[in-house]
Parts: C-alpha cells; sequence; structure tokens
C-alpha cells in the first residue's frame, strides 16, 4: 500500500512485540542462493539455470522438523513448502506452551525472497517463525501479592443479602 510522505497505510507495518519467550526458527539457503517464480513449470525448468537447479534448503533451529539436512526444492514449490515447514515450528510452539502450562501469545511466520544473481529471478530464499509463549510463573512473589491483593478487592463485591 501506498502512504503519505513517509507514512505508510499499512495497517501491519511498524508492529512489534517484545518476546517473553522468542523462538527464530529459520530455514536457510544453503546453496549459491537462485530460484525461479512466476513462469509456467515447462518454462521454468527449461530456462532455470544452474544456481536455481541447485539451490537447497536446510532448517538452522534445534526443533525437530523437516529439512535438517539440505535439500532441493523445485522452485515453483519452494513457498509452499517453505510455509508447510514454517507451520511445523508453530505446531511445536503450541504444543511446548500446552505441556508447560503456557499460553501462545502471538506466532508469525515471514517468507525471504531474494534474487537470482544470475538469471534474474525472484525466489523464496527461506522463511521465518517468530512465537512468543507465555508462562505463568506461580513462584513470583510479585504474581502471588497481585493475586492476593486482587483476591482481598473482589471479596464481597457479588453478595446478595436479604434483609428482612
Amino acid at each position: 500500500m501506498n502512504g503519505i510522505g513517509n507514512i505508510s497505510m499499512n495497517p501491519y507495518a511498524g508492529i512489534g512485540f517484545s518476546p517473553i519467550q522468542n523462538t527464530n526458527a529459520t530455514v536457510n539457503n544453503a546453496g549459491n542462493t537462485t530460484g525461479t517464480v512466476g513462469s509456467s513449470v515447462g518454462a521454468a525448468k527449461a530456462s532455470e539455470c544452474q544456481t536455481c537447479e541447485n539451490r537447497k534448503y536446510q532448517d538452522g533451529s534445534n526443533e525437530m522438523v523437516s529439512f535438517k539436512s539440505a535439500q532441493s526444492i523445485s522452485p515453483l514449490a519452494a513457498a509452499s513448502k517453505v510455509r508447510a515447514h514454517e507451520m511445523e515450528h508453530v505446531s511445536n510452539a503450541y504444543s511446548k506452551a500446552e505441556q508447560g502450562n503456557g499460553k501462545v501469545l502471538q506466532a508469525s511466520v515471514r517468507l525471504k525472497t531474494a534474487i537470482c544473481p544470475e538469471c534474474g529471478r525472484s525466489y523464496v530464499s527461506g522463511g521465518v517463525t517468530d512465537t512468543k509463549i507465555k508462562y505463568p510463573n506461580e513462584d513470583n512473589p510479585y504474581m502471588n501479592n497481585l493475586k492476593k491483593f486482587q483476591e482481598d478487592a473482589l471479596k464481597g463485591n457479588s453478595i446478595d443479602i436479604k434483609v428482612g
């Protein structure tokens, strides 16, 4: 979207959250990068440059997900495969939060793109998953005091007594 001067009309521009727990899981392009996107399958295969043909993707996180070893992906399938891979990280975040009695506050997936230096086509070069999980802290004395204060403040607010 275009904006006025330096003001962006994108409602999501500049929105950021400070992480409570931040997991950055990235699929890195392990080869000499490049790719083809936007042409028909036959034309893409026929005119695919050497760099695009040799591109490999590998996960750089410490989670058990796909692409732990470098793998080739068709340039036309790269966007959907990288997004599916990044969604594995999102699924892992929800599982981790559930196991630790936590709550996923935010989970987002971004696909990265780049331009092939050999053929000039754009391609999906990887992805990033950002998750923020909040865990209750029962050992924190400040949280215990806050709960006690809220409990005391709410006592008697819902009493309905019949006098008579």
